[in-house]
């Protein structure tokens, strides 16, 4: 019996593409919400090839409609001249009442959107923004000290069910 080729099984439709791992390290999310990312072809490409980095990234709303600024998406190599931009303002695709709402969030309680990660669904591209509030160092410090204990008791729950 033969095993599965490389990328069989996988549908590309579905799935997560990255995660801003460090968005959760430096801020308390409060609310998540997902938004459609509009795109160009080659940018398309390079998602699938999975080169997408989110340092320094965040969203704004601007004149009524949502970007996501610092979205560093690498060329695609096979681009040619009709390649993108690395790093360009991208459009957001969300509804005007979530919009208004978003917009009163960071205007008047001082929070920031932040993505979160990016995924597929059903062939479209989905970005998942966070209202969140930025970690005091103490706040990191006890979120890595819980981590840590929860990690050393699992490790021993773990230790006692082999035995």
């Amino acid at each position: 019996m033969a095993g599965k080729k490389d990328g069989e099984g996988k549908n590309p439709a579905f799935g997560s593409i990255a995660k801003n791992r460090q968005a959760f390290h430096r801020y308390e999310v409060l609310s998540k919400l997902e938004c459609g990312l509009a795109l160009t072809g080659t940018e398309v490409k390079s998602l699938r090839e999975g080169h997408v980095a989110f340092a320094d990234c965040f969203a704004a709303v601007q004149n009524g409609e949502l970007f996501l600024f610092n979205l560093n998406i690498s060329e695609y190599r096979m681009g040619n001249r009709f390649n993108h931009p690395a790093t360009r303002k991208r459009k957001l695709l969300a509804h005007k009442r979530e919009i208004r709402k978003l917009r009163a969030a960071t205007e008047q309680r001082g929070l920031t959107l932040v993505p979160l990660g990016l995924h597929w669904s059903r062939g479209l591209a989905k970005v998942e923004l966070g209202l969140v509030r930025g970690k005091q160092l103490h706040d990191k410090r006890d979120a890595l000290r819980r981590k840590d204990q929860r990690r050393d008791a699992e490790r021993s729950l773990r230790g006692l069910s082999k035995q």
